[in-house]
């Protein structure tokens, strides 16, 4: 519980309004109408898509009794408390923080943030301190990890009173830090507001979300604010072969800055310790690295094939070092862990005859990562076949350059369905098919009979990469989402191509 009393004072609102009988008590807060019952406090937030005014008067008629907003209604019910400030997001996460007793500051918080990389350098992370005696949670895309129990997220970054539930959940179950992913959306939004991470990994920036943030300087800047909330004795680890790596150590202003590299460093690290592959050697079934950090050399093997999960590595083992861990210790921590559900996943038949990867890549610079890894250490003489289709309603721009990559990268491209969401799937397909310029491909809208057309092209030795889903249980189209799990599909595909 919460007195109005502590809410107003913790707010330090632009204008309040007492109301006739006001409440003395907040038993619950929520920015949700639908959720809203006596003795709760609303928060009209603005949203990406609705706007919280909207709903306020619904929330009065279930009884709420304090609306926090940023603009007080024309017409007010004098039974309520209005309490106006700036920002509703801001003032919803200050009070999610202070309502579940400020969790986060019992805990050791790093954010990775980036495009691409995200979930394989978060999980990762929390494994390696797991297994060093550093118990952590994990939030991130579908599932929050709290010791052996796994919870269902809606979001990437949960909005601020769940995220700060989570917190508290951790704390109490022992955790003593946190590896989140932390969206673009989330930082904009203030979901993160007030949290002083201990550290922030940079993963890479490549053109995703234009729809919302409009340029890459937004996405950009969207992004530096992670790097700005690190604790003043925290680290920062930043990708220093990305053009935007500098921007983000150029507002970092923590104890210790990580720059990693696989070779091609574009900018100077000379306030932070910069981290050197050498000597990678990639396979199908992993990689070998040696790594330099700090006037010492390890050489780390992992489970993870191409030369983008080196650069995700790098800054894996950099977090432990960063977190009390000597190089050795972060490198065979992580040594024997398979990939992260629909990362660069393989999937195959009883026989292992055929075989498929599942991969959530679903943006241009993904997308060429993985087809360039699987090249890479493909068989001589194999073919790859490449099944791939792009969201409805996101980025439109994407489409044609995928295409494109799609088609330079394998010997067959099957264009089909991914979430299309309220768009024709055969427009989409348009779109995608508009960049392919050279080579032949086939369009299958079902995805289903996508990956099973896929499946039955394939002879031993060959590999059939299934991008776009990854991790995803499900396929959203005209307001529907139906269960669809690109694996299963794969797997029951492939299992009948070897019967």
């Amino acid at each position: 519980m919460m007195t109005l009393e502590d809410l107003i004072g913790l707010l330090d609102p632009l204008e309040y309004l007492a109301g006739r009988t006001p409440v003395k008590e907040v038993r619950a807060l929520t920015a949700d109408s639908r959720q809203a019952v006596d003795g709760v406090a609303y928060f009209a937030v603005r949203g990406y898509v609705t706007d919280g005014h909207r709903f306020i008067a619904d929330a009065l008629s279930k009884g709420v009794g304090v609306v926090v907003c940023e603009e007080i209604p024309a017409s007010v019910d004098e039974r309520c408390c209005y309490i106006r400030v700036a920002d509703c997001r801001t003032a919803l996460a200050a009070a999610a923080a202070e309502w579940f007793g400020h969790p986060a500051s019992s805990l050791r918080v790093i954010g990775v943030t980036g495009t691409n990389g995200k979930t394989t350098t978060a999980r990762l992370i929390r494994t390696m301190l797991d297994r060093s005696g550093v118990k952590t949670g994990y939030i991130g895309t579908g599932q929050a990890l709290i010791g052996d129990e796994s919870i269902v997220l809606e979001r990437t970054t949960p909005e601020a009173m769940d995220l700060h539930a989570l917190f508290r959940k951790m704390v109490n179950c022992g955790c003593e830090a946190v590896v989140m992913e932390v969206s673009s959306h989330a930082l904009v939004l203030h979901r993160t507001e007030g949290i002083s991470f201990y550290g922030a990994v940079f993963t890479n920036l490549t053109p995703e979300h234009l729809d919302f943030h409009a340029t890459m300087d937004e996405y950009g800047s969207a992004k530096q604010i992670l790097f700005r909330q690190v604790a003043p004795d925290g680290f920062g680890i930043v990708n220093a072969d990305d053009a935007w790596g500098s921007m983000m150590a150029g507002v970092f202003s923590g104890a210790r800055l990580f720059c990693c590299t696989v070779g091609s460093q574009v900018f100077g690290c000379t306030n932070g310790s910069v981290v050197r592959a050498r000597d990678i050697e990639a396979r199908m079934d992993g990689s070998s690295v040696t790594v330099q950090m700090n006037g010492r050399a390890c050489r780390a093997s992992f489970l993870l094939p191409g030369l983008f999960n080196v650069m995700n590595m790098l800054e894996i083992l950099s977090a432990g070092v960063a977190m009390g861990l000597s190089l050795e210790t972060a490198a065979a921590s992580v040594a024997d862990v398979v990939s992260v559900e629909g990362r660069m996943e393989p999937v195959s038949d009883d026989s292992g005859l055929f075989s498929a990867i599942v991969d959530y890549a679903h943006t241009p610079d993904a997308l060429e990562k993985v087809i360039g890894a699987l090249n890479e250490v493909r068989p001589a003489g194999s073919v790859l076949i490449v099944v791939f289709g792009c969201g409805g309603d996101r980025d439109r721009a994407k489409r044609p350059l995928m295409g494109g990559i799609a088609a330079a990268g394998a010997d067959h491209v099957i264009l089909t369905s991914d979430n299309p969401r309220s768009e024709d799937p055969e427009e989409i397909l348009d779109a995608i098919a508009s960049g392919i310029t050279e080579g032949s491909f086939m369009r299958i809208a079902d995805r289903a009979d996508a990956i099973g057309c896929g499946v039955q092209m394939l002879r031993p030795g060959d590999l059939l990469l299934i991008a776009g889903k990854g991790h995803e249980c499900y396929q959203e189209s005209k307001g529907r989402k139906s269960y669809f799990s690109d694996r299963e599909v794969a797997v029951r595909a492939l299992q009948e191509r070897a019967d």
